[in-house]
Parts: C-alpha cells; sequence; structure tokens
C-alpha cells in the first residue's frame, strides 16, 4: 500500500496534507450545508416549496460531472505525475465559484445553481485528488491516524469559518452574502500550506509515440477499471461506500433545511448548532482512527453504521430543538468517524503507484452516492415531507452496514 519513500515523510508535510481538509471543509459546511443552502431556499428561490427538490437536483448533477471526470483526471495525473497540480487547481476554480456566489440574489436561480455546481464539481475532483496522496504519506499502522489527522483538521475548518460567518451575520450584522465571498478566500488561503509542504513524488511516465497525455489517462482508466473486480474486497467495498455515502451525503445537503423548515431554527441557532458538530465531528474522526489502528477498519466502519441508523431513526421522531442539538452531537461522532475510515481502507487497499487511479474511483463511487443521495431526500421532502426522507435514508446506511458485515477488511496493522 505505501510507497517506498513512506519513510522519507515529514510531519510538516502531513500537516501540508492536513491543511487542504482545512480548507475545504469551509465549502461543505458554509455552502452545501449551514448557510448557502437556506439563502438558496428562502432567498433565492423565495421560499418556493420545490426549492428542496432544485438544490438536490444541482447537487446530484454536479455529483454525476464528477463520475465522469474524476477517474480519468486521477489516472492522467497519477501518469503525468500531477496529482498536486489537480488538487491546486480545483482547488482555485471552486475558490472562485464559490466568491462569485456572493453575487446571487434574489430569483438569481440559474446563476445559483451554476456557480454551485461548478464550485462543488471542483471541490470533489480536489477530494479525491488529497485522498490519493494518503498512500505516499502512510503505512498500514499509522493509516487509520493520518487519515484521521485530515478528517479532524476538516472539521476545525469548518469549526473556523461557521466562527467567521458568527462574526460576520451577528457580530457585524452583514448580509449573508458577505460570509459566501469568505468562504471562496478561506478555501485558498488555508491551501497555502499544501502548496508549500506536500511533496510531488511520482515521476512523468514516457508517452508512446504519437500518444497524448489525455489518450493514455483513457487507457490507464479503461484498464484500472477491467482489473477492478481482480481486487475483490475493493471492489465490494465500493458497493457498500457508495451505499452509505448515499445516506451521509443526503444529510449533509439537508440538515439545515431540515432544522429551518421542520424546527424552525433560526439562522444563529443553526450556526451554533453546527459549530458544535464540527467538534464533534473532529473528536469523532480522531476517536475512531485511533481505534482503526488499534482493532481494524472493520470495527470501526460497523460501529459507526450502527450509529447512523440510529440518528436517522432518531431525527425522523425528533420533536424539539434541544433534541435535535444532542442529535446533531452524536451525529458528529458518526460524520468524523465513517469518512475517515473509509478513506484508510481504501488506501490499505490500493496497489502502490497507483494511488490517483483507485481514488479517482473512490472520488467516483462517492459521487455516486452524491448523486443518489441528495435526488432520493430532495424528491422524498417535497413529496412526502423531511421525517419520511430521513426513515428511508437510514436504509442507506443499514444496506451498506450488511455488505460491511460481509466483507475482510484488513487488520490493525497488516499490510493489504
Amino acid at each position: 500500500m505505501s510507497s517506498p519513500q513512506t519513510s522519507l515523510v515529514t510531519r510538516r508535510e502531513i500537516f501540508g496534507w492536513c491543511c487542504f481538509d482545512f480548507a475545504n471543509s469551509a465549502f461543505t459546511t458554509i455552502i452545501v450545508t449551514v448557510v448557502y443552502a437556506v439563502y438558496f431556499k428562502d432567498v433565492i428561490a423565495g421560499g418556493a416549496a420545490e426549492a428542496a427538490g432544485w438544490w438536490g437536483r444541482t447537487l446530484a448533477l454536479s455529483q454525476a460531472a464528477v463520475i465522469v471526470l474524476a477517474p480519468w483526471l486521477g489516472a492522467m495525473a497519477d501518469f503525468t505525475a500531477r496529482k498536486k497540480r489537480l488538487l491546486l487547481g480545483s482547488a482555485l476554480v471552486c475558490s472562485v465559484a464559490t466568491a462569485a456566489l456572493s453575487l446571487t440574489g434574489p430569483g438569481d436561480i440559474l446563476l445559483a445553481v451554476t456557480l454551485v455546481a461548478l464550485a462543488n464539481v471542483a471541490f470533489c475532483l480536489s477530494e479525491s485528488a488529497c485522498a490519493s496522496f494518503l498512500p505516499e504519506i502512510s503505512t498500514p499502522a499509522n493509516v487509520g491516524r493520518i487519515s484521521a489527522y485530515g478528517w479532524s483538521f476538516g472539521y476545525m475548518g469548518g469549526l473556523l469559518s461557521l466562527a467567521l460567518a458568527l462574526a460576520l451575520i451577528v457580530g457585524l450584522g452583514a448580509s449573508a452574502r458577505w460570509t459566501f465571498l469568505m468562504t471562496g478566500v478561506f478555501v485558498i488561503a488555508a491551501t497555502l500550506p499544501t502548496l508549500l509542504f506536500l511533496r510531488e513524488r511520482a515521476e512523468p511516465r514516457a508517452l508512446p509515440p504519437g500518444e497524448s497525455f489525455a489518450l493514455a489517462g483513457w487507457r490507464t482508466l479503461r484498464r484500472t477499471a477491467r482489473e477492478l473486480p481482480q481486487h475483490r474486497t475493493l471492489s465490494v467495498f465500493f458497493v457498500a461506500f457508495t451505499l452509505f455515502l448515499s445516506g451521509l451525503m443526503a444529510i449533509i445537503t439537508f440538515a439545515s433545511l431540515f432544522g429551518a423548515e421542520v424546527l424552525r431554527l433560526t439562522a444563529t441557532e443553526n450556526l451554533v448548532l453546527f459549530a458544535g458538530l464540527q467538534i464533534s465531528s473532529a473528536l469523532g474522526a480522531l476517536a475512531f482512527g485511533f481505534l482503526q489502528d488499534r482493532v481494524g477498519a472493520k470495527p470501526a466502519l460497523v460501529a459507526s453504521l450502527v450509529l447512523w441508523v440510529i440518528v436517522c431513526v432518531w431525527a425522523a421522531y425528533c420533536r424539539t430543538k434541544t433534541e435535535f442539538f444532542v442529535i446533531g452531537a452524536v451525529a458528529g461522532l458518526g460524520i468524523g468517524s465513517i469518512q475517515s475510515a473509509s478513506r484508510a481502507v481504501v488506501a490499505a487497499l490500493t496497489p502502490t503507484g497507483r494511488s490517483g487511479e483507485f481514488f479517482g474511483f473512490w472520488g467516483l463511487f462517492a459521487r455516486l452516492g452524491g448523486v443518489i443521495g441528495p435526488l432520493v431526500m430532495g424528491e422524498l421532502a417535497t413529496a412526502h415531507g423531511f421525517r419520511v426522507a430521513l426513515l428511508v435514508n437510514g436504509g442507506f446506511f443499514l444496506a451498506g452496514l450488511g455488505v460491511v458485515l460481509a466483507l475482510r477488511l484488513p487488520r490493525a496493522g497488516s499490510p493489504a
């Protein structure tokens, strides 16, 4: 799994890698989950009943675009030894598109969904590129912890972005639009340590005469797709991953809308709720990361998935704001653990020197979950209400749990 050069990895480089999670979490926290989702419904769409469906379709379509792009770009980045350029370039696009959301106002539905889709495509591509460095900076003995460090940094970045949003909206009385500009600046500024410290270890491969890098990327992608069934454990894990990521992406996409519409949370209460969730998510990522390195990936994933089934059922029957705050704290533990453990499992099962290819497929299946989950949740919420949608969403975690229970995943400290 690990690169021959893993022993040369410094703490500074791991810090630089973690800082990218710190940077891009501001986008998901402020834009996808907490502030812009509600702003889109109440301001852009004027409170229209169809707003939840529009929001879900926008994120689902952008994830579908990533399904096409991520494996090819990952394969080409491996071939050209430009994973870091892909990482930083996509972060820049996400930053600019996010900042441009500050220009959207009442009735700007087309502009809003276009910018959100563009920013989300770039975010997802950068997330896959960042994950592809994990096998190079970790070993089987510490992959769980290093993955957890990244997610924990990410949740701290989300917490800081929420604190800045609170300062702007509550402290200064600024328009919510300023938080979108702040988020775009946050993403690119916090990426600077990644630019400075993360190393590109791969060497470019020579192209056959008359062949382009793009064509070589497609050839590599087809080869990986043909070989994937030979990696049976990883292939089956990707099925489970798609199922429970569908449930998780639905929660991330609609949590703030559920709080605002069903429980009538104010904008300030929503920000405070998700600030607490960032802290519990960081703790969950760290705790389960150490648990995975001690007892193995499977027990950590099973515990996390059981927790998510409980959260979905509990939230569906939640009646008070206080109860929802408690659910949010519990859910945070589940968010941190499930994402950290999943990335570490793929890193442990990825063949040496092919992290871009296989994490391109990791991104593909994550995005497939991002298409299914928000689309199902959005349509169900529009037709039957959020409580029914949450109960159905729990089925994604339950199905993923069933697949994981049947798998033999690497034990603690063992190579793939």
